[in-house]
């Protein structure tokens, strides 16, 4: 054989080596992914039920649980930093040392330590919605309904954190099962309660609005207590024994949780803050405006919780390799996560953009007096089509790195994209220039255009430097 045959064969093997090797690691990540979308499908579905079901209320109450949950969802990002920290810190202990049952007790511990410090503020905080959204400029109106719709609800959010504790340790370990089941129930057991304190059915009363969030504060306690006693339950979780000694201290890796945990968390509300800042100048524009947003950005969450599952699972790959060295393995894994996740969000492109309008009128049903409201929705749910990519790029990208224990840059990146990039875009297009809920959601699009490049940049310059 001649000199150059064997180097065409060596790098043939080379090849099929590396493409092995891809659909290893593609099988691997399926199997950690699925249930991880499933279970934020679940999640989201709890969400959709509300919206659903207040929007067969009064679109009055859709947009009251709308500017609600717009205070909700970033109070509850500040608790989750810590939280989503614990499952790559203990995907590199699993990674360098796999029967380090100690280290992976102390990082859950003191994940539980952090959701009991942090409740207490988060919840006074919440107690005050109507003020908050007076404050900034709400309809006196709406920030009633608001007020009163987080009353209840903000009595779920120690037990909604507690929850991600235990399903990030859960997922770390290899078994994210135990959270797909318990979300699976927690579903029925939500929609039962919306049924029944929404509406008055079952001989409960009739509350409307208090009793959506009366309905999910009590799924959320469901959540986490149902999640314990599977750690309970299953011998791989429950052989760590997390609870054991609960008092101890480990103040190492209480400090690595918020050292890793705060800028993780800010990169989140950066995020979050984009998009409810866009819910609260849709408030300006009006009750048509919000109830629109919130089918939009509604629908556009569905199919973002996708990319959310996988780039979770990413996570877990990406630190099972760095903890174990690999830098190869490492550079495989999140670019296996990442172009999985824009495949499918091309697919949700194509889908949002063609039935638009059906998708509006599954939140608002068609009448007259909700024909404005539809209309402005598919508006909103084609621009929503156009940043589908970039979304599931940019989410995948950033849990990628957070695999990494990257967590200063991206929390940077995820600054400068929302709020240098994109939210000079919403108020130039949607106030000064008067585009309203349109020129906003272009920004948002923009927003997510920066972040996925500068998310990607960052992951293949760390992947590749090892």
């Amino acid at each position: 054989m001649t000199e150059v045959a064997e180097m065409e064969l060596a790098g043939a093997r080379v090849e099929e080596i590396g493409a092995a090797a891809l659909i290893a690691e593609g099988r691997e990540l399926m199997k950690l992914a699925w249930p991880l979308v499933v279970t934020q499908l679940a999640q989201m579905a709890i969400m959709t039920t509300d919206v659903l079901m207040l929007g067969r209320l009064s679109k009055e109450a859709l947009a009251g649980a709308a500017l609600g949950n717009t205070v909700f969802f970033f109070t509850w990002l500040i608790g989750l930093g810590p939280c989503a920290a614990i499952s790559p810190m203990i995907a590199h202990i699993v990674g360098a040392r796999p029967n380090d049952r100690a280290g992976v007790r102390a990082v859950t511990r003191m994940g539980l330590w952090s959701v009991i410090l942090l409740s207490v503020p988060l919840v006074t905080l919440l107690l005050f919605t109507k003020q908050v959204l007076l404050a900034l400029g709400q309809q006196p109106a709406l920030a009633q309904a608001a007020g009163a719709f987080m009353m209840p609800l903000s009595l779920g959010i120690p037990f909604s954190l507690g929850y991600q504790v235990l399903r990030n340790y859960a997922t770390a370990l290899g078994r994210p099962n135990a959270a797909l089941w318990v979300m699976a129930v927690t579903l029925i057991f939500n929609a039962l309660g919306d049924y029944a304190l929404i509406f008055g059915h079952f001989g409960m009363p009739r509350l409307g609005l208090v009793g959506s969030g009366t309905a999910s504060a009590c799924s959320y306690a469901f959540c986490f207590l149902a999640m314990a006693t599977i750690v309970f339950a299953d011998p791989a979780l429950r052989k760590y024994r997390i609870f054991r000694r609960f008092a101890r201290p480990h103040w190492d890796k209480f400090a690595e949780l918020f050292t890793l945990g705060m800028p993780i968390g800010l990169t989140m509300i950066f995020e979050a803050t984009l998009f409810n800042c866009a819910t609260l100048l849709m408030g300006t524009f009006g009750t048509v405006s919000v109830a629109a947003h919130q089918i939009a950005l509604n629908f556009a969450s569905i199919t973002f919780m996708v990319p959310l599952g996988v780039a979770m699972a990413a996570t877990v790959r990406v630190g099972l390799a760095a903890g174990a060295g690999d830098r190869v393995g490492t550079r495989r894994a999140g670019a296996v996560a990442i172009m999985t996740s824009a495949a499918f969000m091309s697919v949700c492109a194509m889908l949002i953009g063609v039935f638009s309008r059906h998708i509006a009128e599954l939140y608002l049903p068609a009448s007259a007096a909700n024909a404005e409201a539809v209309t402005l929705a598919v508006v909103f749910l084609h621009v929503a089509a156009a940043f589908q990519i970039f979304d599931g790029i940019q989410v995948t990208a950033a849990l990628s790195l957070r695999g990494l224990k990257d967590a200063q840059m991206p929390m940077w990146i995820a600054g400068g994209s929302y709020w240098l990039a994109g939210f000079p875009v919403c108020i130039g297009l949607g106030v000064m220039l008067g585009m309203h809920g349109l020129g906003v959601w272009i920004g948002l699009a923009f927003a997510l255009f920066v972040a996925a490049t500068c998310m990607c940049w960052r992951f293949y310059h760390l992947s590749r430097d090892g």
